[in-house]
């Protein structure tokens, strides 16, 4: 499903990459995204992001709750105004990350799915996307640190953030999965590939 948006919302960042297209992050509406999200979330492909049985009123709760949080965001990140990608940030101390690992001052969670591609795989698309968004992430001076803790079976996933210069953390258990905490410096940003 390909889903374009009459209106143009205001993006937290916007950034043109030649041979790429143009690159907006715009924060999540759930009412208006649920069509995108809830498609999104629910397919095989996003297993590890824990909502296979979700309805649509269950994913429009969920991200529903999460707008109302001052410490945990939600972004659709587009590609040419084509949605593409779902970006989440939080601050550890304030999520249950923060409980399995010793948060340091300038700790800044995030969440990253692409969305399905169209039209087949597109080498660099998914480092080009996360790239703009651990820039516009990092733009902030306090954010000392990016913190991500994939599923520890999400090999993929892992090997992404590697060679983009996270380096490995512990293994811990959360609620929801036993995760793979990984960690970025804000001086080791673009030191992968």
């Amino acid at each position: 499903m390909t889903t374009e948006f009459p209106t143009r919302r205001a993006a937290v960042h916007e950034q043109v990459i030649d041979g790429f297209g143009t690159v907006r992050i715009i924060p999540l509406d759930p009412p208006v995204d649920i069509d995108v999200i809830y498609e999104w979330v629910t397919q095989e492909r996003a297993r590890f992001w824990g909502m296979l049985d979700a309805d649509r009123e269950r994913v429009l709760e969920v991200y529903g709750f999460l707008d109302t949080l001052t410490t945990h965001h939600a972004y659709l990140v587009h590609r040419d105004d084509r949605p593409v990608a779902l970006f989440q940030t939080y601050e550890p101390e304030f999520d249950p990350v923060g409980e399995c690992y010793e948060v340091q001052p300038g700790d800044f969670g995030i969440h990253l799915m692409i969305g399905p591609v169209a039209g087949g795989p597109e080498p660099g698309f998914t480092g080009t996307l996360l790239s703009v968004f651990l820039g516009h992430v990092l733009a902030e001076p306090g954010r000392k640190r990016i913190v991500a803790e994939p599923d520890a079976r999400n090999d993929k996933a892992i090997a992404r953030l590697l060679r983009t210069g996270f380096v490995l953390g512990p293994e811990i258990d959360l609620p929801e999965k036993r995760a793979r905490l990984v960690f970025l410096d804000r001086a080791d940003f673009g030191a992968g590939g």
